[in-house]
């Protein structure tokens, strides 16, 4: 990285992955960079193909120049391809290491799959992860008559045409005591010492445990609604304006909008389901979902109203069903 933003800077001149590869086949015969002779070539070549990679984006304009990550505060990992590990009987052993990995399968590889990239990476908490590439058909679910629509919320992670309310179990909130404790033990510590880095550590475990229950239960609520509808409209909603604002931001950012509809976007193309997305200007809370009337103003103090036609809503129930209604249309 270091050597291809030098070349860049003196006159735009653009290292090639080969002559990366040829720099650190040098760099690995002197004594300051020797231990990299340690571990198979294979992550080390992986690495130089994503940093390519990141430039070749770069000089498109498809991403911002390549930056040097964190050791403390990123996530590091090795990617070995087919040629870098043996894989027999559920056991893994990766290139020079004699005796396989102590794994605890989070769950069983399809039957008969044969992994072609594994990748061992250890998060900000200290755990370490092992994840296999394999190649796995997914058959698409029989199709049903039902079709939902989804308000998303904050009190309640999202309201359901059908009346359902899903909660919010607000997983940030019932951590935030434990996390602020964290919090305040690494600030006590003295910057560069061993304590701080275990106090560091105890803050991203922390994190961890929050993130790990949050996604677990979108999960859950995910698979659910792909399994039991054929279509789901949601509301387009732009999460990066929406958290700008810092009164609602942390409460936004706890209940995971933006996860919660990228994991209802990929289970429903696996699945054979039609995921449908509504402007987000629609008007759903304004409308009448019985007769089409709009209302002039929705105050978000209101949380049940009247139509002038006699129909009584309950907020983000009546918005729902409009978003259903307008995601038919679409679809």
């Amino acid at each position: 990285m270091d050597e291809r933003t030098f070349a860049y800077a003196s006159g735009g001149r653009r290292a090639s992955y080969a002559e990366s590869s040829a720099a650190l086949t040098e760099w690995k015969k002197t004594e300051e960079l020797a231990f990299l002779n340690e571990v198979s070539c294979v992550p080390l070549q992986q690495a130089l193909r994503h940093l390519q990679a990141a430039f070749v984006n770069f000089f498109a304009r498809r991403a911002g120049y390549p930056t040097f990550k964190s050791r403390k505060k990123s996530r590091a990992s090795a990617e070995y391809t087919r040629s870098a590990f043996r894989w027999r009987d559920g056991r893994l052993i990766l290139a020079k290491m004699d005796s396989p990995l102590d794994i605890r399968w989070s769950r069983p590889l399809p039957e008969g799959a044969e992994p072609s990239t594994v990748t061992v990476s250890r998060d900000p908490a200290g755990r370490w992860f092992v994840s296999m590439l394999v190649e796995e058909e997914i058959s698409a679910l029989p199709p049903v008559e039902a079709s939902v629509g989804v308000d998303a919320g904050i009190a309640t992670l999202a309201t359901l045409s059908t009346g359902e309310k899903i909660v919010n179990p607000r997983h940030e909130r019932i951590d935030r005591r434990r996390l602020a404790k964290a919090q305040r033990a690494l600030a006590r510590k003295q910057k560069g010492s061993n304590n701080r880095a275990k106090a560091r550590r105890q803050v991203a475990k922390v994190y961890a445990r929050i993130a790990d229950r949050r996604r677990d239960h979108l999960h859950k609520v995910t698979t659910r609604l792909v399994r039991e509808n054929q279509v789901i409209a949601v509301e387009d909603l732009a999460v990066r304006n929406l958290v700008k604002n810092r009164a609602p931001a942390r409460a936004i950012s706890d209940v995971s909008w933006r996860e919660f509809r990228s994991m209802l976007e990929y289970k429903a193309g696996w699945y054979g389901r039609t995921l449908v997305a509504v402007d987000r200007w629609f008007p759903s809370s304004k409308l009448c979902s019985l007769c089409g009337a709009m209302r002039e103003s929705m105050p978000l103090n209101v949380r049940e109203w009247q139509c002038d036609c006699g129909a009584r809503h309950d907020r983000d129930v009546n918005a729902a069903m409009n978003v259903l209604a307008a995601g038919l249309v679409e679809s």
